[in-house]
């Protein structure tokens, strides 16, 4: 029945999420970035006390516990926050209402591959700008002419983060572009950008509470920026969807910002994990990128990542492999437990070991 679709339908090539198996208890999960560790128990408390009689009403439409804890944790006024519906969400109200320009959108040609997703719904004209040999982003080559500029911090899929004074040199070199930095991992060990916003009123910052607050399932996002940029935002939220996080999702991302403790805990824990499975992995032979995530990004001179990603799979173990040209030999991985990253290890030394 295509016929019935639009003109627009036909030419989107849609993102493609990593696989969430069904049913599968004995399987190890380290291809969607989620956190290993389970949600604060405030957090949880929250949800089940939200969970009355007063579900029968609408949500706050401005989610205003959320924001306020937001602002609270950052040191910003509640003027300068934006919630949605996952990062996603809020992400595709960026595009549309601040990334549409006359000129190119400018993002990394290795990034968070829904941004040309988001061009093509939104037929924002683009361009990417290749990493180095490094997979680094070089900043001065984002001194072009442009109408907005985009990338992840620490980067996806690579796990490479950019220090606050690289991100500043940009925003000084980019005055009249709006700038947005993605902060999904920004808590295992990056540098965030928000203390800048005070200071540069075309940056805006998004985070989200699926990854470093274990909450991914609750689907919460945000912006943070200058509250004309915010206002703008709400303008595309309220011409799209008034009520875009339900009673039960403010209440649990609100627990969730404000259980500080918990949150630093589990940050910590991940990076510590990380830290000794970069050492593992170097030792069987991988090359592993410089990592400020909850993933690592891998290669092995020896062995065809794809066919190696399907040998863990045969293991009950699932990675991400990205088939893009450069990277098509690395897998990302991501941080589970102590105990997940044990048997990783175990399954890879045996692999490699009858290869």
């Amino acid at each position: 029945m295509s016929q019935f679709w639009s003109d627009i339908v036909h030419t989107l090539t849609p993102y493609t999420p990593g696989e969430q198996p069904k049913t599968n208890n004995t399987l190890i999960k380290l291809n969607t970035n989620e956190n290993p560790y389970p949600p604060s128990t405030q957090a949880l408390q929250a949800i089940k006390n939200a969970a009355n009689q007063d579900l029968r009403l609408y949500p706050n439409p401005n989610s205003d516990t959320l924001k306020q804890s937001i602002a609270n944790f950052y040191n910003l006024n509640i003027n300068q926050v934006f919630v949605g519906n996952g990062s996603d969400e809020v992400l595709a109200h960026i595009f549309q209402g601040l990334l549409k320009h006359n000129k190119p959108l400018l993002f990394p040609d290795i990034s968070y591959s829904f941004y040309p997703v988001y061009c093509g719904l939104y037929g924002i004209d683009y361009k990417t700008i290749p990493l180095n040999k490094n997979f680094e982003i070089v900043i001065e080559d984002y001194n072009q002419n442009n109408g907005a500029i985009i990338f992840p911090n620490p980067n996806a899929p690579t796990g490479i983060g950019l220090g606050l004074k690289k991100i500043e040199t940009l925003l000084q070199c980019n005055l009249d572009s709006v700038v947005i930095i993605d902060e999904a991992y920004i808590d295992f060990g990056g540098e965030s950008a928000v203390p800048l916003i005070q200071h540069y009123p075309n940056l805006v910052v998004v985070q989200t509470v699926s990854k470093s607050r274990a909450l991914a399932g609750l689907r919460v996002g945000f912006a943070m920026a200058h509250p004309d940029l915010i206002q703008g935002l709400i303008r595309i939220k309220d011409s799209f969807n008034s009520y875009p996080l339900d009673k039960l999702a403010i209440a649990g991302a609100t627990a969730a910002i404000d259980d500080v403790a918990y949150f630093k805990d589990i940050c910590q824990k991940v990076i510590q994990t990380r830290e000794v499975l970069i050492l593992q992995l170097q030792q069987l032979g991988f090359t592993v990128l410089p990592s400020q995530a909850n993933f690592v990004f891998i290669t092995h001179p020896e062995l065809n990542a794809k066919h190696l990603a399907l040998a863990l799979r045969q293991q009950n173990i699932i990675v991400r492999h990205f088939s893009a040209p450069r990277i098509a030999n690395y897998l990302r991985i991501s941080i589970g437990t102590d105990a997940e990253m044990t048997q990783l290890i175990q399954h890879l030394t045996s692999i490699i070991s009858n290869t």
